[in-house]
């Protein structure tokens, strides 16, 4: 009788809720993978299990959600709530362990209230004007159905690995804060990051949808794609993956794909 050798899949937690988004397109996204097993978990049920032990059964985490942003708050909303130090320590100790995590799309705009998640992830989105790094700051901009070009800047990286050089996209891109002295470039995208070309996010929530009247931003990254150590894990930030559009690219499958299996694969842990 011929021995048949079996893989373990790949098991992958994804954190969603925050954002609405299409849930049956996106886990189409997932169930394409062959040898990945994800798991959908709402916030803020997921914040629970952000920790060592509430992760120990996964490979890697995959971020979908927008965490700590109360829009049905009474007044000034957003409101941001602060995620609680139960929830920083185990998230920190996860970090320490070595998680690999994936960040998604609007995945940058969570826990506000925290500045200590967005250095984590290398950036952050910002709904309102405020203090960032000792400086105050624009509320970010966004801009829906975006037909760009995306450019890969590290071809040699395993998340680029049959990933052409430069290919279309139509998705929601971002003017927001990416520290990018402190990660490894991916993706780049070849649009204008300027406050002409972008919404005000601040009147977007007041109810001025497109709209940038009075707003003012300096001139951004266009960085979409990068890479990052966040404690000993290995982290992954893509920006794309705001709507079925883009969740049935084929190459932003290979993208998510690639991402997954490189931060939870022991190279990209040992660093």
């Amino acid at each position: 009788m011929p021995i048949i050798e079996y893989r373990a899949a790949l098991k992958v937690m994804v954190a969603v809720r925050g954002h609405a988004f299409d849930r049956t397109a996106f886990d189409a996204l997932f169930q394409a993978m062959e040898g990945i097993t994800a798991t959908m978990v709402d916030q803020p049920a997921a914040a629970l299990l952000m920790n060592p032990a509430g992760m120990a059964g996964f490979d890697a985490l995959v971020l979908y959600d927008m965490p700590g942003l109360d829009f049905a708050a009474p007044v000034d909303a957003p409101a941001y709530v602060d995620p609680g130090e139960a929830f920083r320590a185990g998230f920190d100790a996860l970090l320490e362990q070595g998680k690999g995590i994936v960040a998604l799309h609007h995945a940058i705009a969570g826990w506000p209230a925290w500045p200590g998640y967005g250095e984590r992830l290398g950036g952050t989105f910002l709904y309102r004007p405020g203090p960032l790094r000792g400086r105050e700051r624009p509320d970010s901009g966004y801009r829906h159905e975006v037909n760009y070009v995306a450019e890969v800047v590290a071809p040699e990286h395993p998340v680029m690995a049959g990933v052409p050089a430069e290919f279309a996209m139509r998705d929601e891109l971002y003017l927001g804060e990416v520290f990018e002295s402190e990660v490894t470039p991916l993706l780049r995208a070849r649009h204008a990051f300027t406050r002409g070309g972008f919404y005000s996010a601040t009147a977007a929530i007041e109810g001025r949808m497109f709209s940038n009247d009075g707003w003012s931003h300096p001139d951004g990254s266009d960085l979409i794609g990068w890479t990052r150590r966040a404690g000993n894990s290995p982290l992954v930030y893509l920006q794309p993956g705001d709507d079925r559009t883009t969740y049935d690219n084929p190459v932003y499958r290979r993208l998510v794909e690639n991402a997954i299996r490189w931060v939870a694969s022991p190279e990209a842990r040992a660093g």
